[in-house]
This record gives C-alpha cells, sequence and structure tokens, in this order.
C-alpha cells in the first residue's frame, strides 16, 4: 500500500470517527437532559410526600400495622 493509501484510509477512518463521536455526544446530552428532568421530578416528589407526611402526622418511625 502506497504512502498516499495509506493517508487517504487514515483521513477516512478519522471522519468516520469524527462523526460517531459527534453522534454518541448527542445522545449522551439526551441522556443528561432526560436525568436532569428526572432528578427534578423526584425532588417535587420527595417534597410532596414530606408535606403528606407532615399533614397527616405520619413518623417515619411508626411501626407498621399488625397486618405487616
Amino acid at each position: 500500500m502506497s504512502l498516499e493509501q495509506r493517508i487517504i484510509e487514515l483521513e477516512s477512518r478519522q471522519a468516520f470517527q469524527d462523526d460517531t463521536i459527534a453522534a454518541l455526544n448527542d445522545v449522551v446530552v439526551e441522556q443528561q437532559r432526560a436525568i436532569d428532568r428526572l432528578q427534578q421530578q423526584l425532588a417535587v416528589l420527595a417534597r410532596r410526600q414530606e408535606d403528606l407526611q407532615g399533614q397527616f402526622g405520619i413518623s417515619e418511625d411508626e411501626a407498621p400495622p399488625p397486618h405487616y
């Protein structure tokens, strides 16, 4: 294989790798956005649960009913 062919092959591989890296980066960015949304939803649910526990006077140390 000549030097010119090797350079063309390397440039082709680099272009393919650049495309792959860009696609993977897009996936990672979207996953991070999904994680951020889920964390926000979890925080809202945790606050809502704390509010309900305070509203009904439920204690975490309270033993479960006998049928458990």
